[in-house]
């Protein structure tokens, strides 16, 4: 019997993936369609989500996919489909004061990024919404993250990978009953499978990983407030602006303009906390000893989400 990994899921697809970072996730093997979480939940696509302190907070994980509730439930990696909504929600909620995006992914599939993008950018002009990556936002990952308002990293985190990928095979062995396979397609469908062992199949397959590059760049210059010429500098490595796509440290993201700032998890909350207290709590607050107390169980609370 074949052992299917999450690899699988993603073969033959566009990804916008971090293939170093997403190595251990992607041999991870793929649970039984009946089979129950393991910890006998059965976890939702919003799974994960707090409010805390006033602080909507939604929890960016593992390999991304448009809607995969089997990914979801049993290794609680978040979806495309799960985090636009959650961004809705929190959006609307009148208990919330802002929202934060927690990051530990290498990216996913290409497809369906864009639509969670764009929910995290709409929400964005309803309430703050800022981005926290600890240790990893790459590929979709930082697609998701550079529509926050601000982008703060955990020491020794990394974002970048930006840019899209796709691993292509064409058959040209036997089939299982040991006849050779074919793939054809009507005379106006070239485009439908393309077969990247011919010069015309790798043309379209490039037009189509262009396409989605090109989409995600533009996201990433609106959310970070790049021109096209400022994005292709900052994401190359070298004077040729087609070196684009590696990732990049706390100190070196700022300085290309990828992130905003570098803190612990405690101080980055405390930060938030100080910034969008719970409305039940928006008058002159009392400096006290039993105050100062309160907000640190409440950041080590927070802290024990990650």
């Amino acid at each position: 019997m074949t052992v299917r990994t999450v690899a699988t899921l993603v073969s033959d697809a566009p990804v916008v993936l971090a293939p170093d970072h997403a190595r251990s996730q992607l041999q991870q093997t793929l649970p039984d369609q009946t089979a129950a979480s393991p910890n006998g939940q059965v976890a939702g696509e919003t799974s994960g989500i707090q409010i805390t302190q006033g602080l909507g907070i939604v929890p960016v994980r593992g390999v991304l996919t448009p809607n995969n509730d089997r990914l979801a439930r049993w290794f609680g990696w978040s979806t495309y489909h799960g985090i636009a909504q959650a961004v809705q929600d929190l959006a609307a909620a009148p208990s919330v004061t802002a929202i934060v995006l927690e990051l530990d992914t290498p990216g996913g599939m290409a497809l369906g990024a864009s639509g969670a993008a764009e929910a995290i950018a709409a929400a964005g002009r309803v309430k703050p919404v800022h981005a926290f990556v600890d240790p990893l936002a790459a590929s979709g990952g930082y697609w998701l993250a550079s529509q926050a308002r601000d982008i703060t990293m955990a020491p020794g985190s990394l974002v970048g990978s930006i840019g899209v990928m796709q691993m292509a095979s064409a058959p040209v062995g036997p089939s299982l009953f040991g006849d050779r396979l074919y793939v054809l397609t009507s005379s106006h469908a070239r485009a439908k499978a393309p077969d990247p062992s011919t010069d015309r199949g790798q043309t379209e397959l490039q037009r189509a990983l262009d396409e989605v590059e090109a989409e995600f760049a533009a996201a990433v210059q609106r959310g970070r407030g790049m021109t096209r010429e400022q994005f292709l500098a900052a994401n190359a490595v070298s004077q040729d602006v087609t070196d684009g796509g590696a990732t990049f440290s706390p100190a070196v993201a700022q300085t290309r303009g990828f992130a905003d700032a570098t803190a612990t998890r405690e101080v980055f909350y405390d930060r938030m906390m100080e910034s969008y207290p719970p409305k039940s709590a928006q008058r002159p607050q009392i400096r006290s000893a039993r105050g100062r107390q309160a907000k640190a169980q409440a950041a080590r609370a927070i802290a024990a989400t990650g």
